[in-house]
């Protein structure tokens, strides 16, 4: 059943013509308002919504780096130098206080306390801790604002992504990107408000899969859903013309298609037929600006070597942070980049270098790039995972050899550009990395806060969906993290 096609066949005659008869008032008063003002109304394809920004943003778009499967606090970022006289010894009960933990530990008849066989130390004007294996990111340690004391409620990693991205477990939300789509539109004509990457990752890693839902527009229109560019092949499939058919002859068929989904819409008034409508335009526009989008030949030798090696592999997640980059200076709202692999049950040490190798250098160019071009100061970035690791080695633990559980209760993400305080470390966990002693982020504090940068007030951004006024941040109190805003 389609209940707008129902409604307009129970209609009666007179509410038929009345109806009618303002739609066609409609047309009559837009054409003697003369082609300037048709002109103007269709010059932005991604247009804000009435009111939005609630205030002046910091920051006008974001980048958004989630490492997929949960890095390791513990080894990266959450200096803990007493666990060393900890080692091998069982998990005091008082600091795990009867907590839950997966079915993948709860068997075991230990949980021996695993120290990070990594070295730290300060680094920056900050001097803020970070592990050897940052060997790239210790460097603009003064442009992030680390916070130490995420957490979540979730503890496997679906509902855990689905969290982190959409300020719910339950599926079927609007993801982060898609809320800011809808909410300030882009910039751009030619390339979508909301753009996704998912690189390839080190063939060792354990990997998690990965779902559209954190990217889907949920309950919004689905011209909000983030649009996935590939990196084997076409960027975006089915883009290109089929052989044999010219420009031209596209652009004719898609002014009768338009034509055709015009009449359709006047009769049902499905607004998912405008929402198609769009995506053909848009479709027709990425045919060339696609193409100057991924082209890296006017890129300096200098910003290339930045980057790193793999900067010109298609699909690398170096090559996914450089694009990031040239789409947010061509007007993209919002880019996600989700690196998948960092899963590490067991073995590691060395599968936690391996995605170090894959991403350090990266991350890192993409924030020392923004900031030499002056992007920096209006661009938010965003690292971190789902949730963290254990302090405790899930499996067999030696010196140089161990493995990490799933742990929601504390794990550590960073931001930096645009209104962040950057050399900021913000929240106090306890000394076994297991629970937090000071200042928590809750997820949706982390979402609140990034909704602030951006100009938006979280508690004044809604949409009415099954009866409820839908938030990103959840109808539960949140609020910006205060201590990392400049």
């Amino acid at each position: 059943m389609n209940p707008l096609l129902d409604f307009h066949l129970q209609q009666t005659r007179r509410q038929f013509f009345g109806q009618t008869g303002l739609r066609a008032g409609s047309i009559a008063l837009a054409s003697m308002m003369g082609r300037d003002m048709a002109n103007a109304a269709v010059a932005q394809v991604h247009p804000p919504l009435p009111g939005l920004p609630h205030f002046a943003p910091k920051a006008k778009r974001l980048i958004y780096l989630h490492m997929n499967g949960a890095p390791s606090q513990l080894d990266l970022w959450d200096h803990k130098p007493g666990l060393q006289a900890f080692f091998d010894k069982d998990l005091p009960e008082s600091v795990r206080n009867g907590q839950r933990i997966t079915t993948m530990t709860s068997g075991q008849s230990r949980l021996p306390v695993a120290p990070s066989m990594f070295k730290f130390q300060q680094y920056g004007q900050s001097g803020m801790w970070a592990s050897e294996l940052l060997k790239y990111t210790s460097k603009i340690v003064d442009d992030i604002a680390l916070m130490r004391t995420v957490h979540t409620s979730a503890i496997n990693h679906d509902p855990a992504c689905t969290f982190v991205m959409t300020g719910s477990e339950v599926p079927g939300k609007a993801s982060l990107g898609s809320w800011l789509a809808y909410g300030l539109g882009s910039e751009s004509n030619d390339l979508p408000s909301f753009v996704v990457f998912t690189p390839t990752f080190p063939a060792a890693s354990q990997a998690q899969a990965l779902f559209t839902r954190m990217w889907s527009s949920g309950y919004l229109s689905s011209k909000y859903t983030g649009v996935a560019l590939r990196g084997q092949g076409d960027p975006v499939l089915y883009v290109k013309n089929p052989p044999g058919v010219d420009p031209s002859d596209r652009r004719t068929m898609l002014n009768a298609l338009s034509k055709l989904n015009e009449i359709n819409h006047s009769r049902i008034g499905d607004p998912e037929i405008q929402t198609r409508i769009a995506n053909y335009e848009m479709a027709f526009r990425m045919q060339t600006s696609v193409p100057e989008l991924t082209d890296l030949s006017k890129e300096s030798k200098a910003t290339l070597d930045m980057y790193g090696p793999d900067v010109n592999r298609a699909g690398s997640f170096t090559h996914s942070a450089i694009l990031a980059r040239r789409l947010i200076e061509r007007g993209t709202r919002v880019v996600q980049i989700l690196h998948r692999g960092w899963d590490q049950h067991n073995n590691l040490p060395k599968l936690l270098r391996g995605q170090i190798e894959d991403t350090d250098q990266a991350t890192a160019a993409l924030v020392m790039d923004l900031k030499q071009r002056g992007l920096l100061n209006d661009t938010l970035v965003v690292w971190g995972g789902e949730f963290g690791r254990t302090v405790y080695s899930q499996g067999t633990l030696t010196k140089d050899n161990y493995g990490r559980d799933h742990h929601p209760r504390n794990f550590c993400m960073w931001m930096a550009g645009a209104g962040v305080k950057g050399g900021t470390t913000y929240g106090e966990t306890d000394d076994f990395s297991y629970n937090i002693a000071k200042d928590p982020v809750h997820i949706n504090d982390l979402n609140a806060t990034i909704l602030q940068l951006m100009g938006i007030d979280h508690t004044r951004f809604s949409f009415k969906f099954q009866g409820l006024d839908q938030r990103l941040t959840g109808v539960e109190e949140h609020h910006p993290v205060k201590g990392i805003l400049a």
